[in-house]
């Protein structure tokens, strides 16, 4: 009885391992993501949330960009005045902070830092 036993617990575990493996095959594929929202408030206080973008690339926002800005991921994000991520005046909003902009020139796009 004893032999069956021991079978039986190698074969979980070979088993367990073979799953584990299969899960993470599958799962290194997906994008990784800012895990967490992105809120903003527009210019005509619409309040918009983009949960968990991803951190790759340029996120637009609103066309007629935000005025303020809340960062609730678990990474960091700046901010820029254009739609493409480029040019001065950008401004880094460090995790779980925002950025209040009432009389500047709105935010319109952002990026991860990563």
């Amino acid at each position: 009885m004893p032999v069956i036993d021991h079978r039986r617990r190698r074969f979980g575990i070979a088993a367990g391992t073979a799953l584990l493996t299969v899960t993470v095959a599958g799962c290194s594929g997906l994008g990784r993501t800012a895990v967490g929202p992105v809120t903003y408030v527009t210019e005509r206080d619409a309040v918009i949330m983009l949960n968990s973008p991803s951190v790759k690339g340029c996120h637009q926002l609103a066309p007629a960009g935000a005025k303020e800005v809340l960062n609730g991921t678990v990474i960091d994000i700046i901010l820029y005045r254009t739609r493409d991520c480029t040019g001065p005046g950008t401004t880094y909003v460090a995790t779980t902070l925002a950025d209040v902009n009432p009389s500047a020139l709105p935010w319109r796009s952002f990026s991860t830092v990563h």
